[in-house]
């Protein structure tokens, strides 16, 4: 679950072919690490280009600025997630399978790529200025898809009624916290990392929670 490479490209950059994938993949993985490291603000076009093992002028062939390179980035980040939306909550599941699969996929997310909701998580503390367009765009669109699933079920007499947007952010807050506050929960944990366990306890806990509350027994 760990390909960047799902960015479309940017108006007046190369076409897209193998070269430019491994370039923008590098470009990607290495933004990654530099912004978790030093924030938006700290993070530089050269350090990130020493980071990817590419000359700096690269980076901006590609994707022209910071700006545009830190926008790429989330938007990255936030497709793979909604990317299993997708692929998990379809009106041809039932809703128990589709629910915990996403909080399983959400949480995998969190375990194996922590920085990337923690860049996420503080691009949206600041004011989302970035990835507005996305935000209003694209995740409004996939939002609304998802609700058309979920109305499916409350058709069906399978989900109960409940403000789609509302369990939507419930969901995210609940699985994402394990990569943007596993700082708190290692201490109150009394361990150094989270483990298998950890995320094997979390998902019983959140699915529990999110299954009792809107999936209508046998649906």
């Amino acid at each position: 679950m760990t390909d960047l490479t799902t960015t479309a490209p940017k108006p007046g950059l190369a076409q897209p072919g193998a070269p430019h994938r491994q370039s923008t993949q590098k470009i990607l993985e290495a933004a990654e690490q530099v912004f978790a490291e030093h924030g938006y603000g700290g993070a530089t076009m050269a350090a990130i280009a020493r980071a990817a093992g590419l000359p700096k002028p690269n980076l901006h062939y590609y994707f022209g600025s910071k700006d545009a390179l830190y926008a790429a980035l989330l938007e990255n980040i936030l497709s793979l997630w909604l990317d299993d939306a997708d692929l998990w909550l379809i009106a041809e599941r039932d809703p128990a399978t589709a629910l915990s699969g996403y909080i399983r996929a959400k949480l995998a997310w969190a375990r194996e790529r922590p920085e990337a909701s923690r860049i996420f998580a503080g691009e949206l503390l600041t004011g989302a200025r970035h990835i507005d367009a996305y935000l209003r765009g694209d995740l409004r669109a996939r939002v609304a898809r998802i609700d058309t699933v979920f109305a499916t079920w409350r058709a069906q007499g399978r989900m109960r009624p409940v403000d789609t947007r509302h369990l939507l952010f419930c969901l995210w807050s609940m699985t994402q916290s394990y990569a943007d506050f596993s700082a708190q929960m290692v201490r109150v944990l009394e361990t150094d990392a989270l483990e298998d366990a950890d995320f094997a306890a979390a998902e019983a806990t959140i699915s529990a929670l999110v299954l009792r509350g809107v999936v209508i027994d046998g649906g």
